[in-house]
């Protein structure tokens, strides 16, 4: 079998990294190489021609989910023409949506890696940008009359709640209470 070209190889390397952004979202990043290259249509055998490590997949599928959200809120800002609040109120929506709550491998990095990053190593590159991927998100969701930090803490809170009791009444619950308690208004 032969080489594949440089553009294969790129186009290899952006599959893996997409596919195991949505796995360790959806499963955590305990999911094993064999499963990940498995799940993005490559050999076991091709991941460490792309990678050093698990670990710096890791680091690389945590920055790539992380820029997903980002782009996301950029473009609801620009879908309402820079208004940070109709942007906000969208997000809001859709967050705590039970659309966002069944779909972990599509939904935010925030929530579903949270975990799984408390438990790396402290300088592991997946920290320093989960870190900043929060505070990024906090600035968003922040204006002059509410806090990112409550507003993102509200809703990370109630998405890991609505996903750990989904199946019950009391998960549409959480989504409806923290709805209601981040758009009342007066």
């Amino acid at each position: 079998m032969g080489r594949v070209s440089q553009a294969q190889a790129e186009e290899n390397r952006r599959r893996v990294v997409d596919t195991a952004s949505r796995l360790f979202r959806e499963q955590g990043t305990h999911v094993s190489v064999a499963e990940l290259m498995k799940a993005a249509g490559l050999t076991h055998g091709a991941f460490y021609k792309q990678f050093a490590s698990k670990e710096a997949l890791v680091d690389e599928a945590t920055a790539h989910a992380i820029d997903e959200l980002t782009q996301r809120y950029a473009d609801g800002l620009e879908q309402y023409d820079g208004q940070r609040d109709a942007a906000q109120r969208t997000l809001i929506d859709t967050y705590l949506s039970v659309e966002h709550r069944d779909n972990a491998a599509g939904g935010c990095p925030i929530a579903a890696l949270a975990t799984d990053v408390a438990r790396t190593p402290d300088d592991q590159e997946a920290r320093r940008v989960y870190t900043e991927g929060v505070a990024d998100f906090a600035d968003f969701l922040g204006d002059d009359d509410q806090d990112g930090l409550a507003r993102l803490s509200t809703l990370f809170g109630a998405l890991v709640l609505a996903r750990a009791t989904k199946g019950s009444p009391l998960s549409e619950r959480i989504l409806a209470a923290a709805y209601e308690a981040l758009t009342e208004t007066g």
